[in-house]
């Protein structure tokens, strides 16, 4: 068992909560059950390792269980030890040191169904939102999420958690410029449609046929004039209360479930 928090390894797992260690070691930390668990699940070549406290281990037996059985370095450690190497107060008793499994943009696109349905993060800040917005993706059958420079890191300890697992579920591909990825999307014959609460285009009224991305904007500001200008549609959400605006998360998944059921009705 490791006890000693103040260890090499406790400090170099630690120190992954920094984006540069983590841009400059290719590795990130998965804190908690569900992004443990979805890890081992489907990317278990990217686990590197999987620490686990001893009360932990019975709650978690079906996670332990399949990560010995995928071959994985699996160490139990104290709860001082596990608090000592993750970013937030309650880890839940597990936690998994994991490569990243971002791929290049060109073989994103490159794999993408006829009808793809994507979601790009244009300039999105907020690591709550964005792991929402993923997770949403997710939910919705959504066939690839690409984020941008500009955006936050995916690999942000609070975007890892919010994903809830979905982080391992799509092709994701980071750290294009905007223009790049429109430009890409372009040239594979994928339909742009900005979400914005400047669209003249409502939701219900948009043609979700075909192969289309939903292009997101920044929680405050939304989507720049020359964005929208690039995108083949700008769409808004209808508000038929009092509300002033929707949360970029929540705008986001209405998109793509609108997409989503557009392809299962073919309409």
């Amino acid at each position: 068992m490791l006890t000693n928090a103040r260890s090499d390894r406790v400090k170099a797992v630690r120190a992954l909560s920094r984006r540069s260690v983590r841009s400059r070691t290719g590795e990130f930390l998965a804190e908690g059950p569900q992004a443990v668990r979805e890890a081992v699940a489907f990317r278990p070549d990217l686990v590197r390792d999987v620490y686990v406290t001893a009360d932990a281990q019975a709650r978690h037996a079906l996670i332990v269980e399949a990560a010995r059985a995928a071959d994985l370095w699996v160490h139990e450690v104290s709860p001082e030890v596990l608090a000592a190497m993750c970013d937030t107060e309650s880890p839940q008793g597990i936690a998994a040191v994991c490569r990243m499994l971002d791929v290049p943009l060109e073989q994103v696109l490159s794999d993408l169904p006829r009808d793809a349905l994507v979601c790009v993060l244009t300039n999105v800040r907020d690591p709550g939102n964005a792991g929402t917005v993923i997770r949403g993706a997710d939910a919705a059958g959504a066939d690839a999420v690409i984020v941008s420079d500009a955006s936050v890191d995916v690999y942000n300890s609070k975007v890892v958690r919010s994903t809830v697992g979905s982080l391992w579920h799509l092709p994701l591909s980071v750290g294009s410029t905007v223009p790049a990825i429109l430009d890409a999307l372009r040239v594979r014959g994928v339909r742009l449609l900005a979400a914005d609460g400047a669209g003249t285009t409502l939701l219900h009224d948009a043609d979700l046929t075909g192969a289309h991305a939903w292009v997101m904007g920044n929680e405050a500001w939304g989507l720049p004039q020359q964005v929208r200008d690039a995108c083949d549609d700008v769409v808004r959400v209808p508000i038929h209360g009092h509300a002033e605006s929707l949360n970029l998360a929540m705008a986001a998944t209405i998109c793509l479930y609108a997409s989503a059921e557009a392809r299962r009705t073919g309409r």
